[in-house]
């Protein structure tokens, strides 16, 4: 193993016999229990298709891109998938620039197998046109922090970010229907990947000659331990693959008891994926709702009905600021009608005209003696019907004047 050989030179011994013991009275140097994993924080970027999860001190990054490319000949009607890895010196001084190590290849393959050979994602859904266009999906990995167990923090980049990649939607035309279209995202909203179920890997770190068993094992605990062996599973407890590496053996009854681990440990981090990605998409969703400025209020002049019939321009007046010659003078025009006046009775109302839809009554003329009003007001508004019984007596009799009160009086006069 390139990374524990690496690592084993910069430990003195003292390290390695401190580690060892502590292993053996089921104590960890970071205070875990032997099957507890370190601390997991899964980020998105701005873009769909990027990841970045840290567990524990371990830092990586994925980025999912996509391309039409023509199938194999075997499987026509397949896309394809690959995972790439690379360790850069920044993320670890044993890791070095160009030819890809040991380690490289091995945390490539272990991620690909899981997902490929899993059918954790539906590659038929990747078909455009059988034979000559499928997608070929990509997934890179990019160390950024070796801090132990890269396999698992890789893994959990590749589904996360593989849960919120997007490919542009295509369609398909042309006189021979071979003609292909890839509408960018402004144009249709871009499809997401297919994915049945979410392999995740779980690794055990093996010690000394009792061959414990830790999850999660940290960079100092990779440098000790003897061999690792690398369980892909889902939720449901189907397992996907295994890797086994390093040179200690383990028996058949430590390996389903590694199972039975990994399916718990598997649940957990599901949950935990599922729940950021829904984070996501709300986010995603919010920022793709087209929100407009707030209008200023504008005020709004509707067109009046007068009491003849015409139409007057609306404009709203403060009777409260007029005077008593203006607001009550014989050639004073009505008020405006006040829709909360309707539940008022009859005696409240000066006169029949205050009423919209009623005719005009003069000095010398009777009101209609029907029981509804009709009004001269414009067929489409519907005319108020009021019952006035009251309203045809007074006018009937003519109002008194003040040449009637003086002859009252000197009638009076005459008589004593």
């Amino acid at each position: 193993m390139e990374q524990r050989l690496a690592n084993s030179w910069r430990m003195s011994v003292n390290d390695k016999k401190f580690i060892e013991e502590a292993l053996l009275s089921d104590i960890r140097i970071d205070g875990r229990g032997p099957f507890e994993y370190r601390r997991l924080t899964i980020k998105f970027g701005k873009e769909d298709g990027q990841s970045e999860v840290q567990l524990g001190h371990t830092h990586v990054m994925a980025y999912v891109t996509s391309q039409l490319v023509q199938p194999y000949r075997d499987r026509p009607n397949e896309g394809t998938l690959s995972i790439f890895t690379e360790l850069s010196p920044m993320a670890d001084p044993s890791f070095e620039v160009g030819r890809p190590g040991e380690l490289a290849i091995e945390l490539g393959r272990v991620i690909d197998r899981g997902l490929r050979e899993s059918r954790a994602v539906d590659m038929e859904s990747l078909c455009v046109v059988a034979g000559r266009f499928v997608w070929a999906v990509r997934v890179d990995l990019h160390i950024v922090d070796n801090g132990g167990n890269l396999i698992d923090a890789a893994n959990i980049a590749a589904l996360a970010a593989l849960l919120t990649f997007r490919r542009p939607e295509c369609t398909i035309g042309g006189e021979d229907g071979q003609e292909i279209t890839i509408h960018p995202p402004e144009v249709r909203e871009p499809l997401g990947l297919i994915i049945h179920h979410l392999p995740v890997a779980v690794t055990f770190g093996i010690f000394g000659e009792d061959k414990s068993l830790v999850v999660d094992p940290t960079h100092h605990e990779e440098a000790v331990m003897g061999g690792r062996m690398t369980t892909t599973v889902n939720s449901n407890g189907d397992v996907c693959a295994i890797q086994k590496a390093g040179g200690e053996g383990v028996m058949p009854s430590e390996i389903m008891r590694c199972l039975r681990v990994a399916s718990v440990k598997a649940a957990e981090i599901t949950q935990t994926i599922k729940e950021s990605v829904d984070v996501y998409n709300e986010n995603r969703s919010l920022r793709h709702i087209k929100r407009h400025l707030k209008s200023a209020p504008v005020e709004v002049r509707v067109p009046e009905r007068g009491t003849e019939g015409n139409e007057t321009g609306g404009v709203a007046t403060d009777f409260s600021k007029l005077s008593s010659s203006e607001a009550g003078g014989e050639d004073a025009k009505p008020p405006k009608w006040d829709p909360p006046s309707m539940g008022s009775s009859l005696d409240s109302i000066g006169s029949p005209a205050a009423l919209p839809g009623s005719p005009m009554v003069t000095k010398g003329e009777e009101a209609p003696s029907g029981d509804a009003v009709e009004s001269t007001e414009d067929p489409e508004v519907k005319p108020l019907t009021l019952k006035t019984p009251s309203l045809k007596q007074e006018t009937q009799s003519p109002p008194r004047t003040l040449r009637d009160a003086v002859k009252a009086k000197q009638k009076k006069k005459k008589k004593k």
